[in-house]
């Protein structure tokens, strides 16, 4: 993850060594999965040494034991000893999530987003955008930022629009659907993306720290269903989600996502008042944007993984009631977005270091 990977570049530049810091970012590189958990200590300022570890660590007074997540007949524990440790797990980081709660580390829901993606022609944005510039060697693609605040408390807001992108899977369990968007760095292809969000509180789904994973689980896997259980998602035109009924064909130059989409009605696969407010704000959303509810625009399901659904206490010395544990990242409900997950590794790199007195 970016936090652990800026976590372990902080500690090991600090160090003051060349060696040093490629460990540190070798053990934040290394540590970047969806359910990962990175050690980037400082061991002094002569060893000048990161250690890190990756999915399914349990966290003890005398260090880390990793148990990869391998077929059960291929899998071995390996004890990393280790005072002090970065826990920089990704949003997606179930297992971890699931594990920490059961070893009684402390953590609480907190809001979150979902929703779908919503994709338009790269080329009536740039002439929307830019007028008679659209084309322009000077400019990139185009893009947009909306939000809509309705009059029930709700916000409804456009995230992460990529340029010339497409509609990817994000899936990371078996039976469900998730889906995210991406652009190449040309940003050259027919179509932009983004994602369309409404805001989900701890009070929208059920109670307990695993109450949003669970949440997110119900929806992800009507997706599933709603895309004919193949890993194809679910996609309607935009005038068809208004509508309220299912589109009977995309056609295929208009939905990125593969390894395909299967013509549904999302309001089957979200939750009614997300539902809602996706219909209440695309108007609003046409009204700043006009043509965003063009003939072509479709909408695919479900966002559901925008940000962490929990976050795992720590105090102002961004440790957690586990001594020498600093929950770090996105994962842990600390950032929200790969700048602010890298920026808050360096924040708990450089508790490490006051900590553990190295200067």
């Amino acid at each position: 993850t970016a936090a652990s990977m800026a976590a372990g570049m902080a500690a090991g530049a600090t160090a003051g060594t060349a060696a040093s810091m490629a460990a540190g970012m070798a053990a934040g590189a290394t540590a970047g999965t969806a359910a990962s958990m990175a050690a980037g200590m400082a061991t002094g300022a002569a060893a000048g040494m990161a250690a890190g570890t990756v999915a399914g660590a349990t966290a003890g007074a005398s260090g880390v034991v990793y148990q990869p997540s391998a077929p059960r007949s291929a899998r071995r524990q390996i004890e990393l000893p280790a005072s002090q440790v970065i826990l920089a797990p990704g949003h997606s980081a179930r297992d971890t999530f699931a594990m920490l709660a059961a070893a009684g580390l402390a953590m609480a829901p907190k809001p979150f987003s979902l929703g779908v993606r919503i994709e338009h022609s790269q080329a009536w944005l740039d002439h929307r955008q830019y007028g008679a510039y659209a084309g322009h060697p000077a400019l990139g693609a185009a893009d947009y930022q909306l939000v809509c605040h309705l009059p029930g408390g709700r916000s409804v807001y456009s995230f992460c629009a990529c340029p010339g992108g497409r509609v990817v899977a994000a899936a990371s369990e078996a039976g469900g659907l998730v889906t995210n968007g991406m652009s190449d760095y040309r940003r050259d292809g027919p179509r932009i993306n983004s994602a369309l969000l409404v805001g989900v509180s701890p009070a929208d789904y059920p109670a307990g720290p695993l109450g949003g994973v669970a949440f997110q689980r119900t929806y992800e896997r009507l997706a599933f269903i709603a895309g004919g259980e193949s890993y194809q998602a679910p996609a309607q035109y935009a005038a068809d989600f208004l509508a309220g009924q299912a589109s009977e064909s995309i056609t295929p130059a208009d939905a990125t996502y593969r390894p395909g989409v299967r013509p549904a009605d999302l309001a089957g696969c979200l939750p009614d008042f997300v539902v809602a407010a996706l219909r209440a704000a695309l108007p609003v959303f046409a009204g700043q944007l006009p043509g965003f509810l063009s003939l072509d625009a479709v909408l695919t399901g479900v966002e559901s993984r925008s940000s962490s659904p929990l976050r795992i206490w720590r105090g102002p010395d961004c440790q957690s009631g586990l001594r020498g544990l600093y929950p770090c990242g996105e994962g842990a409900g600390y950032a929200g977005g790969i700048m602010s997950a890298a920026a808050d590794g360096i924040r708990c790199a450089q508790a490490l270091i006051r900590s553990s007195a190295l200067f």
